[in-house]
């Protein structure tokens, strides 16, 4: 519990304080949301993949299991749409709050208390492929149109080549000259508070309620999702670490990008922001389960 509270009480102050500045003073989010995303996200991207720290020991387990519990978590999704009678653009903010998880600034803190430097390796692992789905396809799925214009789109944005250009100088070992890769981690620790202000901002703007979709899609996030990990984790005879990491990042909230991606690229981003606000907080209650029911302690 400490290590939630430690994670989720910062993020609620700043989003707080975007909403209590939203309410008093006419921001242009627009802008706000563009600077973060051509800028600040693909810095922290860039960042994220450049520093990554993982061993080969499971990295296949994890990756099959990665990609079997969000194949069957999305036909499940097309299923609850049809059920709750969403529109196109609906069930598309449904599936973008199910699949998009804060699996990394939640999800690795998270795990680095709850299963140690070992257990934060793996982590990494999952991170980097969730931010794969999310900012290499995520935003070609959002705009739609088609798989050949949706694709030439993803092409044109920064956080594609933010995303392959890390992991490539990873790969490679090389290092950035000039110190080159502290300015671009300055750039990208401004991302989170910059996002999370917007969404404070956004919510100010807004009636705040809890709908079908919000809870639907806090559900599918939070309850779901991590059943589906054990499942697949199970079925795959993880190794009781891989396994454990694979439920409690699957069980991480709506991610703040889920916000961010529909602002800019379509979709319904007012009840996507709800559902980041309403999972992130539901977090309290159900993350202890998951982590009492992967046998942490």
């Amino acid at each position: 519990m400490q290590a939630l509270l430690n994670t989720v009480v910062p993020v609620a102050l700043v989003v707080l304080s975007g909403y209590l500045l939203g309410r008093r003073v006419p921001m242009d989010l627009t802008t706000l949301s563009r600077l973060t995303l051509y800028l600040l996200v693909p810095a922290l991207i860039f960042d994220a993949m450049y520093r990554a720290e993982y061993t080969r020991e499971g990295l296949w387990g994890l990756l099959l299991g990665f990609t079997l519990t969000y194949a069957l978590l999305f036909l499940l999704i097309q299923g609850a749409g049809r059920l709750l009678g969403l529109s196109p653009e609906g069930l598309k903010g449904l599936v973008v709050c199910s699949l998009f998880p804060n699996s990394g600034n939640m999800g690795l803190s998270l795990t680095y208390f709850a299963l140690g430097e070992e257990g934060l390796r793996r982590a990494v692992v999952y991170f980097i492929l969730s931010s794969v789905v999310m900012f290499g396809l995520g935003p070609a799925f959002i705009r739609g149109g088609g798989l050949r214009e949706g694709l030439l789109f993803t092409l044109r944005l920064p956080l594609f080549y933010a995303l392959l250009l890390g992991l490539f100088l990873k790969a490679l070992g090389i290092s950035l000259p000039f110190r080159l890769d502290e300015g671009v981690r300055l750039m990208g620790q401004a991302a989170i508070p910059v996002l999370l202000l917007t969404l404070g901002m956004q919510m100010g703007q807004t009636r705040f309620q809890v709908g079908p979709f919000e809870a639907t899609a806090s559900a599918l996030r939070l309850l779901l999702a991590p059943l589906l990990a054990y499942g697949v984790g199970l079925a795959l005879g993880l190794p009781r670490l891989e396994h454990q990491v694979l439920v409690l990042q699957s069980a991480t909230p709506v991610a703040v990008n889920a916000f961010l991606m529909t602002r800019e690229f379509g979709g319904d981003a007012i009840r996507v922001a709800r559902s980041v606000v309403v999972s992130t907080f539901l977090a309290f209650l159900t993350i202890p389960m998951v982590l009492w029911f992967i046998g942490v302690r």
